[in-house]
């Protein structure tokens, strides 16, 4: 395939795309139940099915990964997915009935999903997928900083069909980019002899880590701006908090990269999930702006920072690569179930709820990341990412 830095910057797009529910949580959350009359387990169940659209269609798609036109895959999912949030972009939310949100929004999961996961499987076919995937986050960091500067006041302030409007036009620019520099599949024999290995059983340990993650993070992450409400902030300190979540998302990704050849992965896997449940403690607990504010604001970075160095070490440990094109599902079956389990929630125990969930999910993910350790020859090729 394709090394050339315009390759990388087209993947990095469509990582960005497919990846929006990472920024847009809060906010998308929010949005339905202020302005569609949603309560929270409605709002969330509603994000939800835009998750597992994604986490379908990364599990048949990354069986496959070998086989498929990584490309026209790419093109046609996020083509769909803007066709998708374009239509609850030109509908005032007062004509559109709840049982249609779902529906569309399963829709764009679907077909963003395919697209996300050929992205992944791609990136993990690069020269260094550790590096690669750390720069798009940070990509994904510049994104959230214009998101949260601008939108939420323009939802407030034009109408909350913009957010569609951004979802669709993010997806379209996608689509755009993909079909114009998406890089080409690697050569039939590697991939013929990529296919004639299995993924190993530990990669699973990985996987479920990172499922561990994503839970938490959307557990918390899709409440945030609620969180916020029901500590007495006005709108535009929860606004600032998002914009600094932005700009502190900006460091994870680049710095993952720098340290690459540094940091044990599997440390990287046991101290993310800690810090994880520590933060999510304090967040929905905390009492004043500033104590919210410090503790909500590096949320998000704990995971990209852990993630990428979990994504490299797939990468390293599965030459077929379909574990890295299942990244969407992994991070998409702990996001989806995340908004949906976080409503039932907080309509049930209230916020607090929240921390004590976050805080046993942790500490599953530290027993798999310790039974990863256990299982792995210790040597240094293993014990650091490719």
């Amino acid at each position: 395939m394709s090394r050339s830095s315009s390759g990388g910057v087209v993947l990095a797009t469509c990582h960005v795309a497919g990846m929006l529910d990472l920024v847009a949580l809060p906010v998308w959350v929010g949005t339905f139940i202020e302005f569609y009359g949603l309560s929270p387990a409605q709002a969330g169940a509603t994000v939800t099915s835009f998750l597992a659209g994604i986490v379908l269609a990364s599990l048949v798609t990354a069986r496959s990964f070998t086989r498929l036109d990584a490309r026209s895959i790419v093109v046609g999912g996020f083509i769909v997915a803007a066709a998708a949030f374009g239509y609850l972009a030109s509908r005032p939310p007062e004509l559109v009935p709840f049982w249609v949100l779902p529906v569309i929004h399963a829709i764009a999961g679907l077909a963003a999903g395919a697209a996300l996961s050929m992205t992944h499987g791609t990136m993990g076919r690069t020269d260094n997928p550790h590096r690669l995937f750390g720069l798009a986050n940070v990509a994904l960091a510049v994104f959230s900083v214009a998101f949260f500067a601008t939108v939420p006041a323009l939802i407030h302030a034009i109408s909350p069909r913009l957010l569609f409007a951004v979802f669709a036009a993010s997806m379209a620019v996608a689509a755009l980019l993909a079909s114009l520099g998406f890089p080409r599949s690697v050569a039939a024999a590697e991939t013929g002899g990529e296919m004639l290995h299995a993924m190993p059983g530990r990669a699973w340990l990985i996987i479920a880590v990172v499922i561990c993650l994503a839970f938490n993070q959307s557990l918390v992450f899709s409440f945030l701006e609620r969180i916020g409400h029901h500590k007495g902030l006005s709108q535009d300190d929860v606004t600032k908090v998002l914009i600094a979540v932005g700009f502190i998302n900006l460091l994870p990704g680049a710095l993952a990269a720098a340290l690459q050849r540094r940091l044990s992965p599997i440390a990287i896997g046991i101290a993310g999930p800690l810090l994880q449940a520590m933060l999510a403690f304090v967040i929905v607990n905390a009492q004043g702006f500033s104590t919210y504010a410090a503790f909500a604001i590096p949320y998000v970075s704990i995971v990209i920072f852990t993630h990428t160095f979990l994504f490299g070490l797939l990468s390293q440990i599965d030459p077929s690569r379909r574990a890295v094109a299942a990244t969407p599902a992994m991070m998409m079956i702990g996001s989806a179930a995340g908004p949906a389990v976080a409503g039932a929630i907080v309509e049930s125990l209230g916020y607090g709820g929240l921390s004590y969930v976050a805080g046993t999910i942790s500490t599953l993910a530290v027993v798999l990341m310790l039974t990863f350790k256990a299982r792995t020859a210790a040597s240094p090729a293993m014990l650091r990412s490719a």
